[in-house]
């Protein structure tokens, strides 16, 4: 495995961008559509039933130029008809559009187009939006606000997923579970959500103003938040009851098997006796992070693999160097996807850990990022990722070992504390008997 170039998107950090942060999870193309799933995960965790924005598996790769979409296609797809197709719709375009078009602006709707009736993870960016990509997406560093969203495939409404300790948006008071209704006067449903988050980003010091709609608040509230250079922290931990470690790892970009492996650390170092991972509403990233991961607490063996088109397979695997000899229980629901799905599909198949929650999101297909010489870029799925009993979780998830609804346990005016998550509170209790 080539573990530099394989990678498992991000999530969208508001303004980031998924893969570098971007695309909504669906099955691939002639597959039945997913149905999105509801969660109950609230009280400071996000809700709603909202797809995933940005949780495809990536694998980044570069080449010298275009020659890699020459004619090796099973048909001629720019025969005379259709180029002179092109060209009359372009100059009427030119001729009768309200405001002035220039041509590299057609010429970049043309490559987009090319990718359009794919599945919703393939895409084509223009070298703006490549740099943007491959900027944000490994680094998981932005200048924004501080905050991951989701949007609703068939409404578009945008969601807050998760506010991120110590950023804009968080010192700004927004929160999770909030939906966005514009920024800077434009509108959040009426594009998608790579289009509005570029209008949430900015250069630092600037400012954003939002319009927030907020569960409980007769009227909309308004924001105005200066933007800031972050990079966000991916994982938090604590020690609970019984010496119960708990980690709760929100995404996996470049930075993520690190801040685990400190955690991890430092939670055995107090005297840890079992732990609890939490990868509720996490909708994936970097495969390279989740394996890591994964190695640290797994013995030798498989953790993943993939398979193309041709049957062509790809093994993952963990290593002797390292494992965790504890009970482990592992928190997912419906928004947990992608790389989080990896991570709990190797901890069910190796029989490591207790799965609790509720059903994950089932995005089980990987995508390749090609870089271009002008500068611009392309993802398009390319392979189905497996778990290592040989389950392909695409539009079905991974089925908990203890299925529990999420629910607030606290009085009506508590704040979020884990005492009053049953769904911890389970895990909890789990582990002691496995003690």
């Amino acid at each position: 495995m080539n573990q530099d170039e394989q990678e498992i998107q991000t999530t969208v950090t508001e303004d980031a961008s998924g893969n570098g942060a971007m695309m909504t999870g669906q099955e691939p193309k002639k597959e039945k559509k997913q149905k999105k799933k509801k969660s109950g995960f609230g009280k400071g965790f996000a809700v709603g039933a909202i797809t995933m924005a940005v949780v495809c598996g990536v694998v980044f790769w570069a080449t010298n130029g275009l020659g890699l979409l020459s004619a090796r296609t099973s048909g001629n797809l720019l025969s005379s008809s259709t180029q002179q197709k092109i060209e009359s719709l372009a100059s009427y375009i030119q001729s009768n559009y309200y405001e002035d078009v220039d041509t590299e602006t057609l010429e970049e709707g043309l490559y987009a187009g090319l990718f359009d009736n794919l599945d919703v993870y393939s895409q084509y960016y223009t070298e703006e939006e490549a740099k943007e990509l491959f900027d944000t997406s490994v680094s998981g560093t932005y200048c924004g606000i501080g905050a991951s969203l989701q949007q609703d495939d068939a409404t578009k409404t945008v969601t807050i997923l998760h506010v991120y300790d110590g950023s804009p948006a968080q010192e700004s008071g927004l929160q999770e579970g909030d939906v966005i209704i514009s920024a800077d006067s434009y509108d959040a449903s009426s594009m998608d959500l790579t289009e509005f988050v570029s209008h949430i980003r900015g250069e630092e010091g600037s400012q954003v103003h939002l319009v927030i709609a907020r569960s409980g608040e007769s009227e909309n509230l308004e924001f105005d938040i200066t933007r800031k250079n972050l990079v966000l922290p991916t994982v938090t931990s604590q020690m609970l009851e019984n010496n119960t470690g708990y980690i709760r790892v929100t995404e996996f970009t470049e930075h993520t098997a690190e801040q685990f492996e400190e955690a991890l650390n430092s939670l055995q170092g107090d005297g840890m006796t079992a732990l609890i991972v939490d990868l509720r509403s996490n909708p994936g990233g970097m495969l390279t992070s989740v394996c890591t991961m994964l190695d640290d607490i797994l013995p030798k063996g498989l953790l993943v693999y993939t398979e193309d088109r041709n049957g062509k397979r790809e093994d993952y695997n963990s290593t002797d160097d390292k494992s965790l000899d504890l009970p482990l229980a592992v928190l997912v629901n419906g928004y947990s996807a992608s790389a989080s799905e990896i991570f709990a599909g190797a901890i069910q198949d190796r029989k490591a850990g207790t799965i609790i929650g509720t059903t994950t999101y089932g995005k089980g297909v990987v995508q390749s990022i090609l870089s271009l010489k002008d500068g611009s870029a392309f993802k398009i799925t390319t392979s189905r990722y497996f778990t290592p009993s040989g389950t392909c979780i695409q539009g079905i998830g991974i089925t908990p070992d203890e299925e529990l609804e999420y629910e607030f346990t606290g009085p009506e005016d508590a704040s979020y504390s884990v005492e009053y998550d049953n769904q911890i509170q389970k895990a909890l209790e789990v582990l002691q008997q496995q003690k």
